[in-house]
Order: structure tokens, then C-alpha cells, then sequence
């Protein structure tokens, strides 16, 4: 029992973390995605969607938007990994538009698991 209660307090902590960087790299991976739709979205209507359309119009088409050709992503707006909306701010102020997970915390800042992932 001994053996296996320091085998568990061993490998516990190394697992948990690997789970976390996972998490981080998915998040990395959609922000990468939400990219090339919105670039497509642009290279289609001439402009990013706005602060008010936010990333909900890569997937249905906004009113008035006559070259709108979506919807720009394969499967429906997903969440982070902890649950939380994707962060979309047009203009932005780090580029054009800002784009961001809050990460675990959900909180603006943090470092490790609970650190910002953004496009910039």
C-alpha cells in the first residue's frame, strides 16, 4: 500500500500537469483556427466583423453583410477548454482585432495554466 500511495503522489502531480499544457495547446490551436476564418471572413466581406458581431459571425451571417460566404468554421463556435467564451475585441489593441482565452482562471493576467493565450 505504501509503494502504490508513492507511486500514486509521484505520478499524480506529472499527470494533472500534462493535462493542463493540453489544454493550454488546444487553446492555442482554436485561437490559430479562429484566425484563418476570420482572415477568410475578411478576404469575403472586405472587413473583420465588429465588436458587436464578435466570432458568432464566422458562423451565421450578420444583417447587411452582402458578401458574407460562411460559415467560415466546420463545427459549431466551441468554448475554451475550462468553459468560457473566446475573448473578441475589433478594433483591437494589439492588431486589428484581439483575440483570447482568459485561460484556466478566467481572469485577465495569471501565469502558468491560469495566463492569458492571445493571437498577438
Amino acid at each position: 500500500m505504501v509503494i502504490i500511495g508513492l507511486l500514486a503522489g509521484y505520478v499524480g502531480p506529472k499527470y494533472f500537469s500534462q493535462i493542463g499544457k493540453s489544454e493550454i495547446k488546444v487553446t492555442r490551436a482554436q485561437i490559430d483556427a479562429f484566425d484563418k476564418a476570420l482572415d477568410q471572413y475578411r478576404l469575403d466581406t472586405g472587413h473583420f466583423p465588429n465588436a458587436s458581431q464578435g466570432l458568432s459571425a464566422l458562423m451565421s451571417k450578420p444583417d447587411n453583410e452582402t458578401r458574407w460566404d460562411g460559415p467560415y468554421l466546420k463545427k459549431a463556435l466551441p468554448s475554451d477548454p475550462w468553459g468560457k467564451a473566446y475573448q473578441y475585441r475589433q478594433p483591437g489593441e494589439h492588431g486589428e482585432y484581439d483575440l483570447y482565452s482568459y485561460g484556466k482562471d478566467g481572469q485577465s493576467g495569471g501565469t502558468g495554466e491560469n495566463a492569458d493565450i492571445t493571437n498577438w
